[in-house]
Order: structure tokens, then sequence, then C-alpha cells
């Protein structure tokens, strides 16, 4: 097949820090090419794949542009120019992408990586039947049933740079954005409630996660908690795989989570709350817990040595490994394109 894997414009792929979107893309282009298909990677100046590469910018344009209509359409137009020498485009950008594409005559497939707003609903429903969405969770789709899927592929991670560790040490890790969904106050207050030393692995460039941080993080810490900030994907590696476990308190039904997957890979159990799509990734009471309330969450945090570690990345081997994810593709593309 002739394939074209749109990422966004924003991150480099793969990325050198923060970008799971660009991760997912960067494991297909990669996979579907190692595959034997013909791929092209329109991705910004600095990525990095097997596939053929092609930089509508010569740069990222840095996380301080996401959103920025102008970067949006040129990248995203830049690549429909193309969709004639294509047996299917796989868009994974924001709207300007999906909306473009919704007039092309190469059939569209568009992953939606992102939540189910009102406006995201009211969007997609109106280019329903003119792209084919692929869901990162059945949870994800539940939430906007009646779209076009052609499939729900969970996302998938490269084990190779998942280190294992049988032998863990005393803290626990919190690792994403600071906002409110994110829930890290949660993942304060359980570790000092729990007794457990934690490190908080962060992400914090824009005004509002700067303005969080300040306001609702800073006056609940101690001193005793290591914070660090965005870090390379060997030091994600190390963190994960060396913590006692994951403390992942969502507070929004996230469509997917890649750092829950992350995690097990590497052997160290995750703590979750029932939200969006956590009782699909991680396998309750054996490699991690799933719960309901924020005192159960600290109760788990007393329990996180029942988890064997080698479950927990054997779990992730055969669900959610970026194989699993490429052949899931693969079978879809192919199923797609059968039918038209």
């Amino acid at each position: 097949m002739r394939i074209a894997e749109i990422a966004p414009p924003w991150f480099a792929v793969p990325p050198t820090g923060y970008g799971g979107i660009e991760w997912v893309v960067s494991l297909l282009a990669d996979g579907l090419a190692n595959n034997g298909h013909d791929v092209t990677l329109y991705a910004p100046g600095g990525s990095t794949t097997t596939a053929k590469l092609v930089s509508p910018f010569a740069k990222p344009t840095g996380g301080e542009h996401i959103g920025e209509t102008y970067f949006d359409v040129v990248h995203a137009a830049a690549a429909y120019l193309d969709a004639n020498e294509f047996d299917v485009v796989h868009d994974h950008s924001g709207m300007i992408g999906p909306a473009i594409g919704s007039q092309c005559g190469t059939p569209v497939v568009h992953t939606l990586h992102g939540p189910f707003t009102d406006r995201a609903k009211h969007f997609y429903r109106m280019l329903s039947g003119r792209l084919h969405y692929v869901a990162i969770s059945e949870a994800q789709r539940a939430f906007c049933p009646e779209l076009s899927y052609l499939a729900t592929i969970h996302n998938g991670i490269d084990m190779s740079k998942a280190p294992y560790r049988e032998k863990k040490k005393d803290y626990v890790l919190f690792l994403g954005r600071i906002n409110k969904e994110k829930g890290p106050e949660l993942a304060v207050d359980a570790a000092k409630r729990a007794g457990r030393r934690l490190v908080m692995a962060v992400k914090m460039s824009e005004e509002f996660e700067k303005e969080y941080w300040r306001d609702i993080i800073e006056p609940r810490l101690t001193g005793d908690e290591e914070i660090i900030g965005e870090i390379s994907v060997e030091e994600k590696g190390e963190l994960l795989a060396n913590a006692a476990g994951v403390l992942f308190p969502i507070q929004w039904p996230e469509p997917f989570g890649l750092v829950m997957a992350e995690a097990m890979a590497c052997g160290t159990p995750v703590i979750s709350f029932e939200n969006g799509a956590a009782p699909e990734v991680i396998a309750d009471g054996r490699t991690g817990f799933l719960v309901k309330t924020f005192d159960e969450f600290c109760d788990r945090i007393g329990r996180l040595e029942e988890i064997d570690p080698r479950t927990c990345r054997d779990h992730v081997q055969k669900k959610f490994s970026a194989e699993v994810m490429v052949n899931g593709y693969e079978r879809a593309f192919e199923e797609l394109l059968s039918s038209t």
C-alpha cells in the first residue's frame, strides 16, 4: 500500500520530549514501512523515520504555537496536495486536516487523539461518512458512537525503549502535564497521606500550566518531593522503571493515556481512577489498581508491592506494543481498500 502519515506540525517525529501523538505517528510510519509498505511521513524538519520524510516546515513550530491556524493550514495543505499519490491518507492532525481531507478523492483515515468536546462532536459529525475514523479506545468511541468508524485501535509503545526492572526504588512517580484534568494535586496529597516519597516529572511550559502549579500545587508541597521538568526518553524510561508505582489520578475521561502503558512495560504498576480508557489499559489487581475514591487511591499505594512486574510487562507486550498497533492499522487499511 502507498500510505501517507500526517503528523501535527508542532514537534519532531519522534519527539525529543513531550509528544504522545508524535510517538504514535513515529511507530506507525516506521512499522508500516518496515512491513514493506510505501510510506511517506509529513512531519516537521528534524524528524527521523525509515519512511520517506516530507517537511512542509524546516523545523518544528514548537509548543508555544500549538493551535495557530497558519502552521496547521500550511502543514495539512502541503500533505493533501499530494493525496492522489497514495492509496490511503492517515491524518493525525487537529480539525483543519480532516476538513481538507473530507473533500479529498483518496480515502482518508483520521485517528481521534483528543477528547470529545461538544464542538469536536459537532465537527466530526459534520464530516462523518466523508472520513473513516479510528478511535483509540472503546471509552472514547462511546462518547460519540454514531460516527463513521473504521476501527478502534489502542495506541502502542516501543517496548525497546521501556527498560524493565523487577527491583524498585522507594518513590512513587507522577508524570505528565500540570492541569486540573491530570490531577497532580491529588498525587501530592495521596503520596503525603501514604508516607511515600514523590517524584514529579512535569510539563509546565504554557502559562496556564505555570499558574496551576503556583496556585494549586506549590502550597501543597512539603519540600520532600523531587520536582523535575521535561525529560528525555531515556530519563523517562529510567524514572518509570525504578518507581514503585505510577500515580495517575486523572479527573477526566482520557481517551487512552500512554503513560499507563509505558509504566507497565517497565514492570511498574499504575494506580488510576476509573476514568476514560483506564479500565481498558490497566488489569485491576494484576498490573495496577483502578479506584473510585481518593481514600481507595491512597490505600492502593500501600499495596503496590502486591503487583508482579513481569505480569505488567507481559500485559503491555500482548495488548499495547507497537507491533500490535501497527498490525491493527494495517488490517484496517486493507479492509478499507478492499471495500472501496
